[in-house]
């Protein structure tokens, strides 16, 4: 058995998500049932770093599967993007180590937001960005990202669907540009692991601050507070994208 490292991109507009689901398309079926075709018939898992929902994109997704095989990492990159949809790109293989494994050796992950601030809704952006129609400051909401940043519960921000109950989780770094060009807000998150919908949640309530409905400094109440209700908003999945994935080395 040969362990491999992937690194893919996806569009998530047509996929159930990334994990496996009965009668769905999600991004793990696609690429198991490749390498059935690879394996004539044998059975490989494939674990992910993590698992982007419905209708979220994919920049740097990661990864690693037992092979039974030893074919180099080349001839399985240019194997699998044989049999890849349009909407799936393997970008980087290697040969790992055994111990290697896409979600538990995962360091940290960063993640990219983007907010269309048109009045109308662009057809050709509606799944590849997030929407907001109303007037926004974006020093406001740079302000906030200060607050983000370092250890928080971030209870507040954890849509009820999750299971996991410590809700603590460390940001490195937490930006926000105005691409003028396209006339968009891009944000990103780089930090040790995120919950379910957070990003999605923030990213709602950084809008909310940077048109005003919110006091540049709520990050720091919802903390404490501990209150889902409280942040309100979700973002749509069609903005967000897991932009890279990092690991010890």
């Amino acid at each position: 058995m040969t362990n491999y490292k992937l690194t893919m991109a996806y569009d998530g507009t047509k996929f159930h998500g990334f994990q496996i689901q009965n009668n769905l398309r999600t991004v793990q079926g696609v690429v198991e049932k490749a390498l059935e075709k690879m394996t004539k018939g044998k059975h490989v898992d494939v674990i992910g770093s993590g698992r982007t929902d419905a209708g979220v994109h994919a920049l740097g997704q990661v990864i690693s599967f037992n092979y039974p095989g030893n074919i180099p990492a080349t001839n399985m990159l240019r194997a699998l993007n044989s049999l890849m949809p349009l909407d799936v790109l393997f970008k980087e293989c290697e040969i790992v180590d055994d111990d290697f494994h896409a979600r538990f050796s995962t360091q940290g992950k960063r993640y990219m937001y983007r907010v269309d601030l048109g009045h109308y809704t662009d057809p050709f952006k509606r799944n590849i960005t997030g929407h907001y129609p109303y007037g926004i400051e974006v020093e406001p909401i740079k302000k906030a990202l200060k607050d983000l940043e370092g250890t928080h519960d971030f209870t507040s921000f954890a849509a009820s669907g999750g299971v996991i109950k410590n809700k603590v989780r460390t940001i490195y770094e937490a930006t926000v540009e105005f691409d003028e060009k396209n006339n968009e807000l891009i944000f990103e998150f780089y930090g040790n692991g995120f919950l379910y919908n957070m990003v999605r949640i923030l990213v709602a309530t950084l809008l909310e601050i940077g048109n005003g409905r919110r006091d540049v400094h709520d990050l720091l109440r919802l903390y404490e507070v501990k209150d889902r209700q409280q942040a309100r908003a979700t973002a749509p999945a069609s903005g967000l994208y897991l932009k890279e994935v990092y690991y010890e080395n």
